[in-house]
């Protein structure tokens, strides 16, 4: 069984470790000691005069989110072209000396709303302004339960299927064949215009395991027909707090600043809008083999759905706790190896200024930053770089 924990200075004592202390810290009773000796406190140095009381476990508490899938034309540049200021080689392709100064596609993405009138979009915090493409984030701490009322706007089928915590077959957002019928099939493809409400439960399992620190990354997104939905954009983290570390928000309090980053390639030849972005010939056609040429001009080498440095930039200061969580899409092509410059991080004990990413995946690295300045940030592929997944970080005094 567990142990019940409690912080006390600097720190922690489990309820079994509590008590075994005491037991040793009193010595056994001699056997002419008399049953009013036994009960009487002890009260000389080193005894304590009464047991320490153990604090109770906080209930969870259920989490409630207001999100729509919305169709919205997305810039992959908002600021332009080559905002970092690669250089390039003299014979290199470069669309942006062709005129070429937004990438604008039409796509799917999650917004977070105020109530479930779905009326005002809420708010973005300036410190979550570089998510971008993704959808809200979702927090919860160990013990909690996180509730979605979700909309359809588009006038595509979608959904939200969630990676990580627990949930039932009327909340999995997947559709297959699994013996299930009825309404119990409603989550699997929310029609256009439907709303539909996710219940999800942070068991134990959905915390941070014996190698995480405080909070761990899974994400959302929808999962109809999965790779298209994904690539149309709509994908989104959740951070999971583990008991008792939470700050009331869910965030962990044993960090200052988090970021979080999507590794991701979004193939615009494979999405429910290509037909509209592309054209017809694009939508009918298996461009991996037909036409090798058109699907590379429309693979976006993105974080978070910007390129070239459009990414806003994350900012702190130096010596603060920094907490980075990296994830990536699912296309075959999103193997990554996202790279600091300028300062390292610690991810699996081991320091290091690049972290491998594959389909698909979710990572968390911690940064103490003791280099000032603006840096690179990037996946290593060559490819993606020079396709425009890069990115720039700062560091403050």
């Amino acid at each position: 069984m567990p142990s019940r924990v409690f912080r006390s200075t600097d720190f922690v004592v489990g309820t079994s470790a509590c008590l075994m202390a005491c037991l040793i810290a009193v010595p056994a009773l001699s056997q002419n000691s008399t049953a009013k000796n036994a009960t009487e406190p002890r009260t000389h140095e080193g005894m304590h005069k009464a047991a320490v009381p153990v604090p109770p476990i906080k209930p969870g508490v259920t989490r409630i989110y207001y999100i729509a899938a919305d169709e919205v034309d997305w810039d992959y540049t908002p600021n332009g072209r080559n905002v970092v200021g690669l250089p390039r080689p003299e014979a290199a392709e470069d669309e942006s000396t062709a005129g070429i100064q937004h990438r604008v596609y039409h796509k799917a993405i999650y917004h977070e709303y105020t109530d479930q009138t779905f009326k005002i979009i809420q708010a973005r915090p300036q410190q979550w302004e570089h998510l971008g493409i993704l959808g809200p984030l979702i927090r919860a701490e160990v013990g909690d339960s996180i509730r979605i009322i979700f909309r359809n706007n588009t006038h595509l089928r979608v959904t939200m299927h969630a990676h990580g915590v627990s949930y039932t077959k009327d909340a999995e957002g997947a559709m297959y064949n699994d013996n299930t019928s009825g309404s119990v099939k409603t989550d699997d493809a929310v029609l256009p215009g439907g709303t539909y409400t996710y219940i999800w439960k942070v068991p134990e399992r959905s915390g941070p395991g014996p190698m995480d620190g405080s909070s761990v990354l899974w994400m959302y997104h929808s999962h109809f027909v999965e790779s298209m939905d994904i690539n149309t954009g709509l994908i989104g983290p959740m951070i999971i707090t583990k008991k008792g570390e939470a700050n009331p928000d869910g965030s962990p309090k044993d960090v200052n600043r988090e970021f979080i980053t999507d590794y991701a390639i979004f193939d615009e030849t494979n999405s429910w809008f290509t037909e509209h972005n592309i054209g017809k010939l694009a939508k009918t056609t298996r461009l991996k083999i037909s036409d090798p040429i058109l699907r590379e001009k429309n693979l976006l080498y993105s974080i978070n759905g910007y390129i070239e440095g459009n990414l806003p930039m994350p900012i702190m200061r130096k010596g603060e706790r920094i907490r980075w969580y990296l994830l990536s899409n699912s296309n075959e092509e999103d193997v990554h190896m996202a790279h600091w410059h300028g300062n390292t991080v610690t991810w699996n004990s081991m320091n290091m200024d690049t972290l491998f990413l594959g389909p698909m995946a979710m990572a968390v690295a911690d940064m103490t930053p003791d280099s000032e300045g603006i840096w690179l940030f990037h996946c290593h592929v060559n490819d993606h770089y020079s396709g425009g997944m890069v990115a720039r970080y700062q560091v403050l005094p």
